[in-house]
């Protein structure tokens, strides 16, 4: 006898753990927002981060879509810093060699050259940003932060190692001011 209540509350019991692991799977897909979660390597702060898409693919498998990752920590009285801002575009990038402004020995610094345009602009920002310790990555600061905490679109434009261009959307949320006060930018214009 008990066993026949047991065997009609097993599909039961199923469908209520698959449906909310399928709700949550969904929810994390299709959700554009900022991502946050908190870290420490001895000090701790706070990543937060923005998955992005490929407008033009790198060559080859990439299963990883791009993502925009921000650091920040305590900085001075009560107000925050930027410690980190880092574009990961999942593939190797091109390294270009710059010449620095003054020549002390023969030394050149590594440089992503990206391309940043901000909503329909017309007009694409040229940057040179320094690439991340595994050549995947490449750090950018306070000024192309400001910028993209502005936008309601960022367009990144660059290069893998084999010189295929690489585009990658980023769809900013509105929910960027919790961003911008952890960094302490001012997105004001």
């Amino acid at each position: 006898m008990r066993s026949t209540p047991l065997l009609t509350l097993v599909p039961l019991l199923w469908a209520s753990l698959a449906f909310p692991a399928r709700a949550q799977q969904q929810s994390s897909s299709s959700g554009q927002g900022w991502r946050q979660a908190q870290m420490s390597d001895g000090t701790p702060y706070t990543r937060f981060s923005l998955t992005g898409k490929f407008l033009k693919r790198p060559a080859g498998d990439v299963s990883n879509p791009p993502v925009l990752a921000v650091d920040c920590g305590k900085g001075r009285g009560s107000k925050g810093k930027l410690i980190n801002g880092n574009l990961q575009a999942g593939v190797p990038l091109k390294i270009h060699y710059v010449e620095p402004s003054e020549i002390h020995g023969t030394s050149y610094y590594p440089k992503v050259f990206v391309e940043l345009r901000v909503d329909d602009d017309a007009k694409k920002d040229k940057r040179q940003w320094t690439p991340g310790k595994d050549k995947t990555s490449a750090v950018f600061f306070k000024f192309s932060l400001k910028k993209m905490l502005s936008a309601h679109t960022v367009e990144i434009a660059t290069q893998d190692e084999s010189g295929t261009d690489i585009v990658m959307q980023f769809d900013v949320p509105s929910d960027s001011n919790t961003v911008a006060q952890a960094c302490d930018i001012d997105t004001k214009k």
